[in-house]
Parts: structure tokens; sequence; C-alpha cells
């Protein structure tokens, strides 16, 4: 299982439509009706500067709704920035089947043929508003409307920064992320209940080109848009950061407490990807061990990611063998062996998926490590596994 909620692995985003404006409710902030091009009335809220300055779309995480993404926008409508958030179709006050109503072949389908247009829509929105400069736009997103976001930055060459919340994306979203060398701003928290969403953040900022990007790391607040309750400075941290790369502004750049990997640590993640490359951090991890028992070269969660990332691409022996690897790196952990089965099942190797499904429930059982939520999830993914492969036919 890769470590975070389902509904934040499915989604990704972004193309175009056509909306209209409604209801003032503030003098600064009013509230916006957009009509996708199915018909289907989303809701949103835009806060206006005072005078004329950059734009910014905040996607919010797929527990949550615009709302709160609201101190946020506050703050950066105090600014000079002008924000527009957005309630998913299927979430808050937008139309559309709720999405907790939805099956997951349905929310999958939505997420990611139907969502991209409708934040296009939004963003094309936010760029026709008197006083935002198009050529100074910017996104943020938190856990799922982290990918979302992404997705949206590659297809849309005006966005020049983006914030992202204890999120993960895919393969194509973090080489874009490299590649294009966007400044961003990321952060995730270490009490997370869907899992360990400081390490991506922590992979992303380190391999960043960009000498704007920064990574603020914390200890405790959650997930995702819920760390603003527990620090009340995120907020004007994002502001300072978004003056500093939207109005060109370097001086206005916030230092952070975020710190990459270690060198060694991202040659390790290199080679892991490599074409049996996991099969040599697997020879150097057993040497490595003979020293000490303990030792670690590599982050499981990032090397879990990597491992996902083989299958989606459709090299199941590729992330056999990677996530081979993070077993034999964190030998206690229940996920890496529910990893390790859906890389098996991807290869057809379904007596190896059981074997190892089966050895995530017998470590699930005594987990202290992982929260709740994550050990739910992690103990519905192998049993559902085994439920189908002990199945005639199952799979």
């Amino acid at each position: 299982m890769l470590r975070q909620c389902a509904v934040c692995l499915m989604v990704f985003v972004f193309l175009l439509g056509q909306g209209s404006a409604a209801a003032q409710q503030t003098a600064a902030t009013r509230t916006v009706t957009l009509t996708a091009e199915d018909g289907t009335i989303l809701k949103a809220s835009y806060f206006a500067a005072a005078k004329p300055g950059p734009g910014v779309l905040l996607l919010h995480q797929c527990n949550r709704q615009r709302k709160v993404w609201d101190v946020l926008a506050e703050r950066l409508a105090s600014s000079g920035v002008n924000v527009l958030t957005l309630d998913y179709r299927g979430f808050g006050e937008s139309g559309g089947t709720p999405n907790d109503k939805l099956a997951p072949p349905e929310q999958m389908r939505i997420a990611t043929e139907v969502w991209p247009r409708d934040f296009d829509m939004a963003l094309t929105y936010l760029e026709s508003q008197p006083g935002v400069q198009r050529d100074k736009i910017g996104a943020g997103g938190a856990s799922c409307g982290v990918n979302n976001s992404i997705q949206l930055a590659r297809r849309r060459s005006e966005i020049k920064a983006l914030v992202l919340l204890s999120g993960p994306t895919n393969r194509v979203g973090r080489l874009f992320l490299h590649s294009s060398a966007l400044p961003i701003f990321v952060s995730a928290a270490d009490d997370d209940e869907f899992g360990n969403m400081v390490a991506p953040m922590q992979w992303w900022f380190s391999e960043s080109p960009n000498s704007a990007s920064r990574f603020e790391h914390y200890a405790t607040g959650g997930h995702g848009a819920d760390m603003f309750a527990a620090h009340k400075e995120l907020p004007g941290v994002i502001a300072e950061w978004f003056a500093g790369t939207l109005m060109n502004s370097p001086e206005s750049l916030p230092k952070t407490n975020g710190s990459p990997f270690e060198p060694q640590v991202l040659r390790t993640l290199d080679l892991i990807n490599q074409p049996g490359g996991a099969s040599e951090a697997a020879r150097t991890l057993a040497q490595v061990r003979e020293r000490d028992p303990n030792a670690g070269t590599f982050p499981e969660f990032v090397v879990n990611l990597l491992g996902y990332e083989h299958i989606q691409i459709g090299d199941a022996k590729g992330a056999v063998e990677i996530l081979k690897l993070n077993v034999a790196g964190y030998p206690n952990s229940p996920n890496t062996y529910d990893s390790l089965s859906d890389a098996y099942l991807a290869a057809g190797q379904k007596d190896l998926a059981l074997q190892n499904a089966k050895k995530a429930l017998e470590l699930i059982a005594n987990d202290k490590t992982d929260s709740e939520q994550l050990r739910n999830g992690i103990r519905d993914s192998a049993q559902q596994k085994v439920t189908q492969l002990e199945k005639p036919g199952g799979y």
C-alpha cells in the first residue's frame, strides 16, 4: 500500500471550461459560481487584493473542502496576491455526486478525466479577473491537491511557483518538478495521519534546482492545510514566499527549517531507480549491515514511491526488485510487504503476492509505529488481496 489515503493516491489534474461569477460577500471576498462544461455548478471563493498583483489558485485536500484555505487566502490577499479557492465537484458546496458516495473506479475516472477540466476552468476564471497580472500566476495544493497542482503546472506554462503541502505525485509529476526548475515551497509534519509525507517533500526539495525553493518541516501539525491551525506562522511564511517568487522580491524569501537529503542518499535513490540498481543497492545494504545491523542507506517511503512508479509505467519486474530492497531495509514494516505484494501481483506472481500480503497482516497486529488510520489502510489493502488470491480464479 502506498502510504496515503486511497483518494490521495487516485488524484491527478486539470483543463478547460467556462464559468460565471456570483454574489458579493465582503468588499474583498466574494463567492463565485462556475458552470462546468457539462453543466455542473462549482462553488469557489475569490479573495481580491487591494491593487493589481499576482494570482494564485489553491486546490484542497480530498478529506476537506475549499474553506480550509481561508486563513492563507486572506493573508495572501492582504499581501497583494489575488486568490481563488475551489470546491472540487463532489465536495463542499459544489455540485456532482458526493465523492464519498462513488465507487473507487468512478472516483478515479472523475479525478483523472473530469477534475482537470474543472481546474483549468477555475484558473482561466482567476486570470480573467481585473487586477490579476497574468504573467505572475502561482498554484498550491494539499494532499491530493499536490498532484492536482503539479499536473496543472505541467499543462499551463503561466504557472510560475507552486506550494505543495503533504501530498504525493506520480513519476511524470516528479520529473516535471526537476526539469521545469519551478520554485517550490513544500511542507509536511512528522505526525501526519496518512503516513510519512515528510519524505517526498524532502526529496523534491533536495532535487529542486531552483534556489528559491523552500522546505518547512514540522514535528507536529497533521495533514496538509490542517497544519495552519497548529502553526499560525505558516500562512505568513507562505505569503512571504509567494511575494518573493511572484513579485520579484528575492529579499522577501523566508528562511525555512527543512534540510535536504544528504548527497549519498540522493545518489542511492538515483541508483535504485536505474536498471539493476536495486540489486546493487541491496549488496551495499548487506555490507553496511555487517558493520551495523540497524544502519539504513535509503528512506523507506521514498523507495516505496519509486516502486509504485515502476508499477505505473508497466515495469513490474523493476518494481519487484525495488520493493524487495525495501523489505530488506525495513523488515519489520507491514507496509513494505503489502507494497511488495502489489508488485508481485502486477508481475503475475500470485503465490508470492499472497505470501507477502499475509506477512503484512502478520506484522500489522504488533505495529506500534504507524498511525491507526494508516494501519487500517494497510490492513484493508492486504486483506483484500488475501481474500481475492485465495478465491478460485481471483485476480
